[in-house]
């Protein structure tokens, strides 16, 4: 039997190249996996690359709307801290702290043009002056019906005293929104009615020291704000801050008590009362240790007040040292 090359068989063909068996199965051998004839085969699919470990990336998505309105890192580390994550939590997150995180989080994310205001010790502006005449008019409202003898001056300083005092707050969310306004408007009218219209002239004289407080104290926690590396670190500089803040108020308060004439066992303890409340409320506080500090005050006995004002500043020296409660509304 003879044997017939394969090469002879191409060989007097013309424009035919031999043919090359070994060459051909070489060929077959390189060429991909699930590759057929030319235009009817699968093609070959690129291998999968491996996605680096990116956890920052996954928070940011999470908190995008955070970290996009944010005009600086400082409010973007206070809505983590707000949301439970702590300088531990950061760990997890290849960072040292929340500061760090949140650097790294605003540097990723886009931001429109926004001009951050310094803070500032002694706010100024219209918006500034509009607050102190604000502030002043309780006190020109109860110092003038009370002089004129008019039988509404009580009233008239209760109105005045929880509107001031107590309504510059951020917008409530969940059922009840103002059970902390209606709350405080009847503490104040409780114990005006109790004790005379002397006590709602003091509560009104204090009010201008309260704002002039509460916004020294905003200003300033703001600035502990900005030079803090750590979450332990801000609330160990703002916690004097809101005693010294609470200390000189409660001075103001005794000193209007005096003037009005109104007793500074009642006075003092239901000025503070208001204060704090105003503070929280203004800083976005939870309502409810509110709610219930002003309920306590409504018990007819002499020392409910003072128990209440102890209790809410525990609780105002907690919330008002965590720097979620220093974000720019």
């Amino acid at each position: 039997m003879t044997t017939v090359d394969p090469r002879a068989l191409n060989a007097g063909e013309p424009g035919t190249a031999p043919v090359d068996a070994e060459g051909a199965r070489r060929e077959a051998e390189r060429a991909p996996r699930g590759a057929g004839p030319a235009g009817g085969g699968l093609a070959a699919r690129p291998p999968r690359r491996k996605s680096a470990g990116d956890p920052v990336k996954a928070l940011l998505h999470r908190h995008r709307e955070l970290c996009e309105r944010a005009v600086d890192p400082l409010e973007i580390a206070a809505g983590l801290e707000a949301h439970g994550i702590t300088d531990r939590t950061a760990a997890r997150f290849r960072h040292r702290d929340v500061f760090s995180l949140a650097e790294e989080l605003y540097a990723r994310s886009p931001h429109e043009a926004v001009t951050a205001a310094a803070p500032a010790l002694v706010p100024a502006g219209p918006a500034a002056f509009r607050g102190f005449g604000q502030a002043l008019l309780p006190a020109a409202v109860a110092c003038s019906a009370a002089a004129a003898g008019q039988a509404w001056a009580g009233v008239a300083a209760v109105a005045a005293v929880a509107a001031a005092l107590v309504w510059p707050g951020r917008a409530a969310a969940g059922r009840f929104p103002h059970a902390a306004h209606l709350l405080a408007a009847a503490v104040a009218a409780g114990a005006v009615y109790r004790h005379g219209t002397a006590l709602g002239v003091g509560l009104a004289l204090a009010v201008v020291p309260g704002h002039l407080a509460a916004v020294a104290f905003a200003a300033g926690a703001r600035a502990r704000l900005d030079g803090s590396r750590a979450l332990e670190d801000f609330a160990d500089r703002a916690r004097p801050l809101l005693l010294a803040a609470t200390a000189l108020f409660t001075g103001a308060a005794a000193g209007a008590a005096v003037l009005a004439g109104a007793p500074l066992p009642v006075a003092v303890p239901l000025a503070l009362l208001l204060f704090l409340t105003r503070l929280l409320l203004r800083h976005g506080a939870h309502r409810a240790p509110i709610c219930a500090a002003l309920a306590l005050a409504l018990v007819p006995v002499p020392a409910a007040a003072t128990a209440a004002a102890a209790g809410l500043l525990v609780h105002a020296v907690l919330a008002l040292a965590r720097a979620s409660a220093h974000a720019r509304p």
